[in-house]
């Protein structure tokens, strides 16, 4: 590897660290844990999900699942919901109005100095900055796969 791709590869990872650090900040002020906080912010993204369908996207076990919706659902942030047709099966739905309210004034400025930042790049640089972050995210996912596949 050369001098650059390990330069590179360094800051990749101070980037995945600072953004840990940033998310357990934010998290923690608005009452939750970082993890938590990005565990919800999956809720979100998805939509209504089944405890399981969460299970599969996170990788908690079912009993960690029904703990964090719990917790969740004691701060009013998503409700359990059971489906029409089976009352066996529940859907656990976002509160996505309350969430927002929530996070909205913790990422404000977070959002328009990164937006700020992104437009100060050419298109050109976009695109490999696009690329990048496709491309680690494609890498990422595989070695989850992986790692999960070796179990």
């Amino acid at each position: 590897m050369d001098d650059l791709a390990f330069e590179i590869r360094k800051l990749s990872e101070m980037y995945a660290f600072t953004s840990l650090q940033m998310h357990e900040t934010i998290g923690r002020k608005a009452g939750l844990t970082g993890t938590d906080h990005k565990y919800l912010g999956f809720i979100m993204k998805k939509g209504k999900m089944t405890a399981g369908e969460i299970s599969i996207l996170t990788g908690l076990t079912s009993g960690s699942v029904t703990a964090l919706i719990d917790r969740f659902e004691k701060k009013k942030l998503v409700k359990r919901e059971h489906a029409k047709d089976d009352r066996r099966k529940v859907f656990v739905v976002p509160n996505s109005e309350k969430i927002m309210k929530l996070f909205e004034p913790l990422y404000r400025e977070f959002r328009k100095e990164t937006e700020n930042l992104i437009s100060s790049f050419s298109n050109d640089e976009k695109k490999i900055l696009q690329s990048y972050f496709s491309k680690a995210i494609d890498v990422m996912n595989k070695t989850t796969c992986q790692i999960n596949n070796k179990k």
